[in-house]
Order: C-alpha cells, then sequence, then structure tokens
C-alpha cells in the first residue's frame, strides 16, 4: 500500500547523503521533497501541514550527534513524526462483555462482510469462541457470503430467514451467545453506496439499543481522500471507537490511512493485509511507520513465525543444519516451511531489505515474483532426484545432471544456480554454527535465510535477540543477495535478474 511512498522518500533522503550536518538549507530542501511525497500519496492537506509543520521544527531544533549523519538523523524525525501521526501507540480490540459486542460500520463495498469473517478467524485463534450475525439485510448476498465464510473457518453464523428487523436479528443472536457462551459478537451491518439517512437511522438504533463495546469502521484502503470523509461522517453520528483498514494490500498509495487517524482522532486497530482469512493483524503505529521507511519489521516477521511454523519442528531443522547435515531434503522443508509464513515478497518487505540492498518497491516485487518461480523449479528439481542425491549432492555429476534436467524439465543452468546457491548456503551454516551453538541451544537459521544472518528460528519463536552478522561465505561479495533469492537487478533500469540467464560452467567429477 505504501510503496509509492516508501520510494519517494527514499529518494528525498538520498539527497541528503552527501551532506555533513543539518542546516536550514537542506533541511528545507529535504522538507520540500517530503511534502510532495505526502501529496502525492494522497494524503490530505490538513494532516500534511502538520506533519511538516512538526518535522521542520524538530529537524532545526536538532543536535546532530557525531556518531550518526545528518540523513540518519532525519529519517529518524520523519519515523517519530510517522508514529505519531498513525496514534503513538497500539489500542487493543475490547473483546469484554458477557457477550462482548463489536459492530462492523462501512460503506457497501469497503469489504465489510470480509473483514468480519477475517477478525472472527483471528479471534478464534486466539482462543475466542466468536459469533458472526448477519445484520446486512438489504443486501442478501451478504448474508450468503457470510455464511459461506463461516464455514470456511469454522465459526457460527446467526441470521433470521426473510426477517428485515436489524434490531430483532441482533437481540436475538445476543440472547443465543448467551446461552451458548460465545463471545464476541460480530455484528456485519448494512452499507450502502454513500451515507444517507436511512442508513444512519438503522445504524443509531442498534447502537442505542446494544451499546456494543466497540465500533468499527471498516476503510477501503484504496479510496484515498474520500476515506477520509466517509470517516469523519460516521464518526460524527455513531463516534466510532476504531478504524480497520481493508485491502491495504492493493495498489493504493497509503493516503488514507495517514489521514484517517489524525482526521477522526479514533486509533486504527487492525488492518487487512491481503486476501487470505489469516491476513488480519493488529496494527501498530511503530511498526507501519518502519514499514514505510523501509526499515524492516521483524517482531512482525517474529509473530508470523509463532503462529506458523511448528517449534519443534523448526528445532529438528535447526539440529540438522547446526549439526552439519544440511542437505537438498532439509533446504526444501526450509523452502515450505518459510511458505507457511506468507509470499517472499511480503517476508522481504519485514526484514527491510529494499532499504540494506538499495532497491525500490517495484524491484522488490520483481525479485520476489522470480523468486517464488525460482524456489518451484528448484522443488522440481529436488524431487527428481534419488535418496543418495539429495542426501549427498557432491555425488551429482555431468551424467546424474542431465538426467535431473530431463526428468525436471529445468535447464542446465537452472540446476547449476540452484546446486550453486545450496552449496552457499551450506557454507553460510558451517561459518555460522560456532556463532549460532551457544544461542538456544544451538537453534538454526531463519529458514530459507542463511545468507541474511537473521536470528535463529528457536530465538524467533522465544523472542530472543540478534547475534552479529557473520562474515561473508566464499563466493558471495557485498550487496549480493543471499543464498535462495535471484541477483540484483541493476541499478540503472536494466530490469530485475539480468545476469541470472548466464550460464554456469558445468562441474565434473
Amino acid at each position: 500500500m505504501f510503496d509509492t511512498l516508501t520510494d519517494k522518500l527514499h529518494s528525498t533522503f538520498k539527497n541528503l547523503t552527501g551532506d555533513s550536518k543539518l542546516s536550514a538549507e537542506n533541511i528545507e530542501d529535504a522538507i520540500r521533497e517530503v511534502r510532495k511525497s505526502l501529496l502525492e500519496a494522497d494524503v490530505s492537506l490538513k494532516v500534511v501541514k502538520l506533519f511538516i509543520s512538526n518535522v521542520r521544527q524538530k529537524a532545526l531544533g536538532a543536535e546532530v550527534l557525531e556518531s550518526v549523519t545528518p540523513t540518519q538523523q532525519f529519517i529518524k524525525i520523519v519515523y517519530d513524526e510517522l508514529v505519531v501521526i498513525f496514534g503513538g501507540e497500539n489500542v487493543p480490540l475490547q473483546t469484554e462483555g458477557t457477550p462482548g459486542i463489536i459492530m462492523l460500520l462501512g460503506l457497501q463495498g469497503a469489504g465489510k462482510t470480509t473483514a468480519t469473517a477475517k477478525l472472527a478467524n483471528k479471534l478464534k485463534r486466539e482462543g475466542l469462541k466468536p459469533l458472526m450475525v448477519a445484520c446486512d439485510v438489504q443486501r442478501p448476498a451478504a448474508i450468503k457470503q457470510l455464511q459461506t465464510l463461516g464455514e470456511q473457518i469454522d465459526v457460527p453464523v446467526f441470521t433470521i430467514p426473510d426477517s428485515k428487523d436489524v434490531q430483532d436479528i441482533a437481540e436475538q443472536a445476543i440472547k443465543k451467545a448467551k446461552e451458548e457462551k460465545l463471545s464476541p459478537v460480530l455484528l456485519d451491518t448494512a452499507g450502502r453506496l454513500q451515507v444517507d439517512t436511512e442508513l444512519m437511522a438503522e445504524l443509531l438504533l442498534l447502537d442505542r439499543a446494544l451499546e456494543p463495546a466497540e465500533k468499527i469502521l471498516v476503510v477501503d484502503a484504496m479510496t484515498g481522500q474520500e476515506a477520509v470523509n466517509v470517516a469523519e461522517t460516521f464518526n460524527t453520528q455513531l463516534d466510532i471507537t476504531g478504524v480497520l483498514l481493508a485491502k491495504s494490500d492493493g495498489d493504493a498509495r497509503g493516503g488514507a490511512a495517514l489521514s484517517v487517524r489524525e482526521s477522526v482522532g479514533k486509533p486504527i486497530k487492525l488492518i487487512s493485509t491481503g486476501e487470505k482469512m489469516e491476513d488480519l493483524e493488529a496494527f501498530y503505529p511503530d511498526r507501519m511507520a518502519s514499514r514505510i521507511l523501509d526499515m524492516g519489521d521483524v517482531l512482525s516477521l517474529m509473530e508470523k513465525a509463532q503462529k506458523n511454523i511448528d517449534e519443534k519442528e523448526a528445532e529438528r531443522l535447526a539440529k540438522e543444519m547446526m549439526g552439519g547435515d544440511f542437505t537438498l531434503d532439509t533446504f526444501m522443508q526450509m523452502q515450505k516451511m518459510m511458505k507457511k509464513m506468507g509470499p517472499m515478497g511480503d517476508i522481504m518487505k519485514m526484514m527491510g531489505m529494499g532499504n540494506m540492498f538499495g532497491i525500490n518497491s517495484s524491484q522488490q516485487k520483481m525479485l520476489a515474483d522470480e523468486g517464488e518461480v525460482m524456489m518451484k523449479l528448484y522443488e522440481t528439481a529436488i524431487n527428481s532426484m534419488t535418496k543418495s542425491e539429495r542426501k549427498n549432492p557432491d555425488i551429482i555429476d555431468f551424467k546424474r545432471r542431465r538426467r535431473i534436467s530431463k526428468g525436471s524439465g529445468l535447464k542446465d543452468n537452472q540446476l547449476g544456480q540452484m546446486l550453486n546457491q545450496f552449496q552457499m548456503m551450506r557454507q553460510m551454516f558451517n561459518m555460522m554454527r560456532p556463532m549460532m551453538g551457544g544461542m538456544m541451544g544451538g537453534g538454526g537459521g531463519m529458514p530459507g535465510m542463511g545468507g541474511m544472518g537473521m536470528p535463529d528460528l528457536g530465538s524467533l519463536l522465544k523472542g530472543g535477540g540478534m547475534p552479529k552478522m557473520p562474515p561473508m561465505p566464499p563466493g558471495m561479495k557485498p550487496g549480493q543477495m543471499p543464498p535462495g533469492f535471484p541477483p540484483l537487478p541493476p541499478m540503472g533500469g536494466g530490469g530485475v535478474g539480468a545476469g541470472a540467464g548466464k550460464k554456469f560452467k558445468k562441474r565434473r567429477r
């Protein structure tokens, strides 16, 4: 969602690189570019003026430490202000009550019904027993959609067929929830193409009759400034308690997220990050600011690891890797584990690889897409090998390579690239073994990220710290992508993966 803003800010920060200190002149130049970036990202003028004013005031009064550069100092100031604009700190969803009641509000098409199901799934995974209620009687398809999603995530859906009395439906649902000890109750309310008197009257009746603990406005992140207008109208009429940003994975400029919270003064509590039912996260201002500045989001990466990776399986793989038994079978198990954490592109952003390697959002996306394709090809190749070849790749000579290439459909240079990268990963783990041996009982590297010096998985799952970066393995140069990723794109705009097609010399044994 923030790709355009991220790239614009990166370009701005680069212009400060050659300066030895912050001055009134270079600060104004940088602020001018930041203002332009925010406006192009569709941030409201009111929020832009407030943001720029605060940044200018802090930048002019900042004392630059000798240990940091002007660029680092300015980025820190921008980061701090982004956190403030986003609300400062995470505000948890209130689910207390017997039962707790959460109303989801929003215009038709904002993604409210899907958001209701995603929230129910999230609460269920957290140990609660939610009940979804189909209160959108204006759109019959909404009821069927909610029932289908309820079956998909195994969460009950309450509805009264042919009833148009929304208040009665909600009250009967609450009665059922009390009887069956279900909580919280999620009300999927009606929407309209635009805010009108009839819609507000219906929602006000529900609000006064039920006194919900939460009134969450579902905002389509792709609607730009219109999202701010919608939020202000709903807040004026219903005094919402929070915002859920839907469709943030779409091709949006991100201005809505920056504008909504400041405009209505209510926290963004949740953000939808994809199409799957699992793709709903609590909103953390500091983490989002870090993502916008392409500094990574290791805490969210840790949470994904905790939710999606089996700790015992991870520890078993870690022992194999650190014990010197790193085989192609282990390599494939690592990749399967990585898939559970989401698309490669999302993981790259959480690791801050754009900032680390100086590549923009479109280049990251192309790298991730190419990496996903290559990993599928690698899996096909490994499945075409014998058990002995997977366990000991060193025995794969020219004759065996030709057989594997024919069996998997890979070109010889693609198979050679895979084997070279595997050898680099094995060398990396061998070099990391002394360092990792003392951490959490000798845990292994982050699956699939052996070349990045990431925390061992046991440490990730238990909240451990970041180890020091290991030395580069033989054959890997500074600025080169780690094993498992395609080569970096040329900075001159020559397209991603240029050089990926270079033929590898055939190794004969």
